[in-house]
């Protein structure tokens, strides 16, 4: 099982300090080689920014499909006017949880965030923009939130029928997150 969080190469990794009240305010950058230093540690894996524009016929999006065999593909707009109950929806994605399988975004359009645990369960904000792809391992906490912007237009991947199954923060006993923390306890 691969427990490499996959990132392109353009998004800003942060220390997450988020106020109360207010989950889509940016936190501070790390610096470049930290940020590179810390997704390393977390089995990241850089690559070349996707082309956004072109999804339907990018050749490297198709690689990376056939490579990770994501077989099933749909759209999603996050932003008040085209998701239905806007408010719920977007504090539930912001609920610590995790899922049994990996959770793929490709950000077509507008921009939010990833955050997620590190091996001393800190929170760690990725910045997530137009051309970025995301692949959180099974059994990583995490959650999601719009910027300021509040729009995001994001391709969500699966390998095989898709599981919207999340499991809210403590769910140490499944099997994925045993597996997702004895690789981070690997680590260096």
């Amino acid at each position: 099982m691969d427990f490499g969080v996959w990132v392109c190469v353009c998004v800003c990794v942060c220390v997450c300090a988020t106020l109360p009240g207010n989950q889509s305010l940016n936190t501070r950058k790390l610096p470049q080689g930290l940020a590179e230093e810390w997704l390393w540690k977390v089995g990241g894996e850089n690559h070349r920014q996707l082309d956004a524009d072109k999804y339907e016929t990018d050749p490297t999006l198709a690689q990376i499909r056939r490579d990770r065999s994501y077989s099933w593909m749909d759209i999603i707009t996050i932003c008040r006017d085209k998701l239905p109950n806007f408010k719920e929806k977007i504090q539930i994605f912001y609920t610590e949880h995790l899922h049994l399988d990996e959770e793929i975004r490709y950000i077509l359009d507008g921009s939010g965030y990833f955050d997620i645990r590190d091996k001393d369960d800190r929170w760690i904000r990725i910045s997530m923009e137009k051309g970025d792809m995301i692949t959180l391992p099974a059994g990583i906490y995490h959650r999601f939130t719009l910027d300021e912007k509040n729009y995001v237009k994001a391709m969500r991947l699966f390998v095989g029928e898709p599981v919207w199954t999340a499991y809210n923060r403590p769910a140490e006993h499944f099997s994925a997150r045993k597996q997702y923390v004895k690789f981070l306890e690997q680590t260096v």
